[in-house]
């Protein structure tokens, strides 16, 4: 597994990797929560898309540092404290050809979002919403009117991801 967030598969061909949470200092820095592992990995990437209410706006990335047990960074066209409040809460994606291209079997997290989740009898017990980070085991969050927490074990528990079938094939109860 990989870079996590929602469903960046999608439009324009975007994974959201990370999200702006707050500012750093007066001259614009941001800081970032990073979705990416090691979380340092989202320094690697240029530019940034941060999302705005009109769209995705691209971003150079001038300066990262690891900051305490986070990062902050400094974007091109942010020069003060007021410019940066204003990207607060924003996500941060990247295009999905920026991403090295996984092993045959692994997977981003943003790939199995957002698919059907079918076990071994047929049934579908809903779509996967979110994935979790337990500690010991990731587990993928499915939800159909309840939540069903599915660990991320491949082959073992997760038997295949059928992208071109839009789903994932399970070897969990429906229960």
């Amino acid at each position: 597994m990989g870079t996590s967030g929602d469903n960046g598969s999608g439009a324009a061909g975007r994974v959201i990797i990370g999200r702006i949470s707050g500012v750093y200092g007066t001259a614009g820095w941001v800081r970032v929560f990073s979705y990416t592992r090691p979380r340092e990995n989202i320094c690697s990437y240029s530019p940034w898309l941060v999302a705005t209410p009109d769209g995705w706006e691209e971003r150079e990335l001038l300066e990262t540092r690891v900051h305490g047990k986070g990062l902050i960074a400094r974007l091109a066209g942010l020069e003060d404290r007021d410019a940066a409040r204003a990207l607060i809460d924003r996500d941060i994606a990247v295009y999905r050809r920026q991403l090295p291209a996984l092993p045959e079997g692994e997977y981003y997290w943003c790939d199995l979002i957002g698919r059907r989740v079918v076990n071994l009898g047929g049934e579908e017990p809903g779509e996967g919403t979110e994935i979790r980070e337990t500690g010991a085991t990731d587990v993928l969050v499915v939800a159909d009117g309840g939540r069903r927490l599915i660990p991320l074990v491949m082959e073992k528990v997760v038997r295949e991801v059928d992208p071109a079938g839009d789903r994932i094939v399970v070897d969990w109860d429906g229960d």
